[in-house]
């Protein structure tokens, strides 16, 4: 056996004598590994590699952290210094909520007038007309760059648009309202109060 001071010696083996040298020497239960002479040789012959030291977080060279609530099949989303687990709902609730695109939803404004002056509620929504006489559709001022909306004609009576204003609409052709009944514009803009009238236009 090996005493304390590293010196040989002979011992009689007895459970006293194995308790007493329990305690010294490497590996002692209260060092937690602290005293091996190369942890660097003990991590690899463990084949626990560099992520055994490296800590937890975002930052680079960190092991990522995820949370409790990761499952099979999630999106992940970094959550301060933790990974979570996102759905799909969630994913898009992140991506949309807060931004221009939330919008973006194609609900339906149906409309049976024969006037029907543009809002900036209706952006990225799909307006009917439905009526058996003339319609105008009237172009405000201010609804923003990127405006846009999706406007079907669904009676006998052709929608002619008009912006009174400062704002101004082109057409490629020319036109000024739809063609007939199903006729299917968009109307863009591109720049603030500067609309393109596209689709089926006469």
């Amino acid at each position: 056996m090996v005493d304390n001071s590293g010196t040989a010696t002979t011992k009689k083996v007895s459970l006293a004598n194995i308790v007493n040298l329990a305690n010294v020497g490497n590996l002692r239960a209260a060092n937690n590994l602290s005293d091996l002479a190369d942890a660097s040789s003990a991590r690899g012959n463990l084949s626990l590699g560099t992520a055994a030291v490296l800590a937890t977080g975002i930052a680079n060279t960190n092991v990522p952290k995820f949370t409790s609530g990761v499952a099979d099949d999630d999106f992940l989303r970094v959550a301060g210094t933790d990974i979570e687990g996102r759905s799909a709902s969630e994913v898009l609730s992140d991506v949309l909520a807060g931004n221009d695109l939330v919008n973006f939803n194609a609900g339906v404004n149906p409309q049976t007038g024969t006037a029907y002056t543009l809002l900036a509620s209706d952006k990225g929504k799909v307006i009917t007309l439905n009526n058996g006489s003339a319609i105008t559709v009237t172009i405000p001022d201010s609804l923003g760059a990127g405006f846009t909306c999706t406007l079907i004609q669904i009676g006998a009576g052709d929608a002619t648009f008009t912006a009174p204003g400062s704002a101004t609409f082109t057409n490629r052709q020319s036109h000024t309202k739809t063609a007939g009944n199903k006729a299917v514009v968009s109307l863009v803009a591109y720049a603030a109060d500067t609309f393109v009238l596209a689709g089926d236009t006469a």
